[in-house]
């Protein structure tokens, strides 16, 4: 599972971050997509359910289901506050290192907690924004904030966005009641938000996040990484929107690269189609290239001591190593689609599923990880929404 890609965990094996990033809630740093910085004029509630599962060849792995709830109200012309909760339950069986499953895989179960609340003020042609979150479960506590600005120019066609977050996250471990971890992660945004033409949309952020820390896995045999982290990330959009059609074209591009060694391209369309005055259909395709960490070994184990240890490991030791399979070269293609049906002139309902397939050897520009069997998630969400 990809340690890069916004929808996987970016911590340790199990699945507590997919459901913030599948549910789509916020961020420390969430950059503005709306051009004029007015406050909202009406609330908006939005309750969903996703049902994840994820799997190798002859096995079923983690199983995660996850209620979700965001609420967003106007305090007045200058004021509104937003919030969400997010309640994961995570279960199922997980291999130890690489794909292989031996005696060390255990029957894991979790349930992880995350709240976050922004409060934002809008001026003129600017808005600032307070936000903090939470997010607990047995083994990982997290606490964040950001601040956030808006700058719209005097036509209202260009919005300048910028942030700075902050997160304290504390580690331990079910298997060693001793450890005690710390990691501190400070954030960096900027970006811009063009109207190009009456059609055409476009957007440019870029991401800086500076980490110290531990970032080992507590859960795999051997881990050692390095206790200092930086990311960089260039994230573009284009949205085109095709009168004559009713429908729009959604584009990403996001690179992605850190100390570890690993570099990511990812890549995405979303096609948004009305059908008549109450129906959208979305249909969706990805695709996640990265190399390896410096790390990274494959799984070629020593002869006389066995797995999970590479030759030479005890004679030799490296200083940094991992099997962690998110950290190695593969590529990603994710395939959805969401319907949503309006119910009234405030009430909408949406489905969404999503099917996420990795594999070393569609790497994209060199041969992927060898050894590793294929990863497959699958991805399904409820949601209904209110205006108020």
């Amino acid at each position: 599972m990809a340690a890069t890609d916004t929808r996987l965990p970016p911590r340790s094996g199990k699945a507590g971050a997919i459901i913030a990033a599948a549910l789509s809630l916020p961020g420390v740093i969430v950059p503005a997509t709306a051009l004029a910085d007015t406050a909202p004029e009406r609330g908006e509630i939005a309750i969903k359910y996703l049902q994840y599962q994820d799997s190798q060849p002859d096995l079923s792995r983690i199983r995660v289901r996850a209620p979700s709830v965001y609420v967003m109200v106007p305090l007045s012309p200058k004021w509104s506050v937003e919030g969400s909760w997010v309640s994961d339950t995570v279960s199922g069986a997980t291999p130890r290192y690489h794909t292989a499953v031996s005696g060390a895989t255990r029957k894991m179960s979790d349930k992880r907690i995350a709240e976050d609340v922004k409060v934002t003020r809008y001026e003129e042609r600017s808005s600032y924004s307070l936000s903090l979150s939470h997010s607990g479960e047995n083994d990982y506590q997290s606490n964040a904030g950001g601040l956030s600005a808006s700058f719209s120019s005097d036509d209202n066609n260009r919005t300048w966005n910028v942030g700075v977050g902050y997160a304290a996250d504390r580690i331990s471990s079910t298997n060693d009641p001793t450890l005690h971890q710390r990691k501190n992660t400070v954030e960096f945004m900027a970006g811009v938000t063009q109207a190009w033409t009456a059609n055409d949309l476009v957007q440019v952020n870029l991401t800086f996040n500076r980490g110290h820390g531990y970032y080992s896995d507590p859960y795999k045999e051997p881990d050692i990484r390095p206790d200092k982290r930086t990311q960089s990330i260039l994230l573009t959009r284009w949205n085109h929107h095709f009168s004559e059609m009713s429908s729009t074209l959604k584009s990403t591009y996001r690179y992605y690269h850190d100390n570890f060694g690993i570099n990511a391209h990812t890549v995405g369309a979303e096609w948004v189609q009305s059908v008549g005055d109450r129906w959208t259909v979305t249909p969706e395709l990805r695709y996640y290239t990265q190399g390896a960490a410096s790390f990274y070994y494959d799984p070629v184990y020593d002869p006389v001591v066995g797995a999970p240890y590479p030759p030479g490991y005890f004679t030799n030791p490296p200083q940094f190593i991992s099997p962690d399979q998110r950290l190695s070269a593969f590529g990603a293609i994710t395939a959805g689609l969401k319907v949503a049906l309006k119910l009234s002139a405030d009430w909408t309902v949406d489905v969404k599923a999503e099917r996420y397939e990795q594999r070393g050897s569609w790497r994209l520009g060199g041969q992927g990880s060898p050894g590793l069997e294929p990863f497959r998630a699958t991805f399904i969400q409820f949601g209904v929404s209110t205006r108020f």
